[in-house]
C-alpha cells in the first residue's frame, strides 16, 4: 500500500482521538530510526511561521535541518521541508516504505492522518542534524509530543479548538504548555496570565520568556522592508531566541529572505494571503491594515465568524465570499445572514481581480488554497 493509498482512507478531522495509539506506535519505530534534535513548536498562532522562520535561518546557517508543518495548502510535500524545499515524492515513498513495513497493518490503518504523518517526519528527516517539529492543534496529547525534544518553543496561545483543548484560556494554555520537556522559549502572550500558568504546570523546567523590549533593532528593518506586520516581527524574536539558546549559527539577515505561502504573504503587489482563522489572527491583521482592502472570505463552522468580521469591518470595503472545498465550511447562508446583518458589502468571488484594488484572502487554509487554484486556473 503506497502512502496515497493509505493516507487516502483516512479522515483529515476526527470528534475523538485515541491519544495512546501514537504512543505505542512510537515504541515499535523508536529502536529503528535515527531521531535527530527536535525543536517542538507549540501555541495557537504562528506556529508555521516561526517554526520556518527557525528552519531557514539554520539552513542558510550551514545545519542540516528539517520543517514538519500542516496542514499542506496545494500538495501535501509542503509538510516536510528539507534545507530550503519541499521533500520531493520519491523520498516520502521510501520514508513510508521504511515505517509502514515496522507497523503491523492494523496500526496504520488505525493511526490517524496527523499522527501517521507524524511518525513519517523521522523517516524523512533522519539524516538531519534538527528537526522543528509543529504540533496540530494540541500540546501533551499530540502526536509530536510522543518524540523526545531538546527545546520547545510557545508562540502566542488564545482560545482556539475548544472543543478538544476546553473553553478557557486556563485549560488550553495548560493543555499545551504541559508539552514542555526541560526547555522552552515562550514568545511575548497576549494574555497575561499565561507566564503564571507556565511556571505552575512546568515545575522544574527552566523557561526563557521572550520580551518585546528586548527586541532586535535589525529585525524591525527586516520587517519595515518586508511590510511584515507586529505579529511576524514577534515570531521572528522568538525564533532568533531559540537559536541564541541552542547556540545554534545563523545570520539574522538571512531573514531578508524567508517567505511562507499563506503567513501575510505577497501573491503580487495587491494580494496578500493569510491562512489566519481565528480572532488572535484577524487582530493582526487589522493592525497591519492601513486601507481597506477587499477581503476573499469563507470560514469554517467552528470559528468565530462573526466577531472576526466585525472586528475586520473598518478595514473592509466588500467582501468576495469564495467557495471552499470542506466538510467545516460555514454554511453558505449563515455567512450571508451575518454580512447583511452586520451591513458589509458582498458577493461572490469569480477570480476577476482589479489591479488597482488591494486585496487580502483570508479565513482559513482552505481559502488560501481555493484562491490559488481559482487563479491558476483564470
Amino acid at each position: 500500500m503506497n502512502l496515497d493509498e493509505l493516507l487516502g482512507g483516512k479522515p483529515l478531522y476526527y470528534t475523538v482521538i485515541d491519544h495512546e495509539r501514537v504512543k505505542k506506535a512510537f515504541g515499535m519505530i523508536r529502536s529503528s530510526v535515527l531521531i535527530p534534535k527536535v525543536i517542538q513548536v507549540v501555541g495557537t498562532n504562528g506556529k508555521g511561521s516561526t517554526g520556518r522562520m527557525m528552519a531557514h535561518m539554520m539552513s542558510l546557517g550551514g545545519t542540516n535541518v528539517g520543517h514538519y508543518t500542516s496542514p499542506h495548502i496545494l500538495k501535501f510535500n509542503e509538510r516536510y521541508w528539507l534545507n530550503g524545499k519541499d521533500c520531493d515524492d520519491s523520498r516520502l515513498e521510501i520514508a513510508h516504505e521504511r515505517l509502514f513495513a515496522l507497523l503491523p497493518l492494523e496500526v496504520s490503518l488505525a493511526l490517524s492522518y496527523f499522527e501517521y504523518t507524524t511518525l513519517l517526519s523521522l523517516f524523512v528527516f533522519e539524516e538531519c542534524e534538527y528537526i522543528v517539529l509543529e504540533t496540530g492543534m494540541g500540546g501533551e496529547f499530540d502526536a509530536t509530543s510522543v518524540i523526545p525534544k531538546i527545546l520547545s518553543v510557545i508562540t502566542p496561545i488564545d482560545i482556539d479548538h475548544q472543543a478538544f483543548l476546553g473553553n478557557d484560556i486556563e485549560s488550553i494554555a495548560t493543555t499545551k504548555l504541559k508539552s514542555i520537556d526541560k526547555l522552552a522559549v515562550i514568545a511575548p502572550q497576549i494574555h497575561s496570565e499565561i507566564e503564571n500558568i507556565a511556571i505552575k504546570v512546568t515545575k522544574d523546567a527552566k523557561l526563557i520568556f521572550v520580551h518585546k523590549n528586548e527586541y532586535r533593532d535589525e529585525i524591525n528593518v527586516i520587517a519595515k522592508e518586508n511590510l511584515w506586520g507586529d505579529f511576524l516581527v514577534s515570531n521572528a524574536n522568538t525564533a532568533c531566541k531559540a537559536l541564541d539558546v541552542l547556540n545554534v549559527n545563523y545570520d539574522i539577515n538571512s531573514l531578508k529572505s524567508w517567505s511562507m505561502i499563506g503567513r501575510y504573504f505577497a501573491y503580487n503587489s495587491n494580494i496578500r494571503l493569510d491562512v489566519g482563522h481565528n480572532l488572535l489572527a484577524a487582530k493582526a491583521i487589522y493592525n497591519i491594515l492601513k486601507e481597506p482592502v477587499v477581503l476573499i472570505y469563507n470560514t469554517l463552522e467552528d470559528k468565530p465568524y462573526r466577531e472576526i468580521l466585525e472586528l475586520l469591518k473598518p478595514k473592509i470595503k466588500e467582501v468576495l465570499i469564495i467557495d471552499i472545498e470542506t466538510q467545516r465550511a460555514l454554511n453558505r447562508n449563515e455567512l450571508l445572514s451575518v454580512l447583511d446583518e452586520l451591513e458589509i458589502k458582498h458577493k461572490s468571488f469569480t477570480g476577476e481581480i482589479d489591479t488597482k484594488k488591494k486585496y487580502l484572502v483570508f479565513g482559513s487554509f482552505s481559502v488560501v488554497e481555493a484562491f490559488l487554484k481559482i487563479m491558476d486556473a483564470v
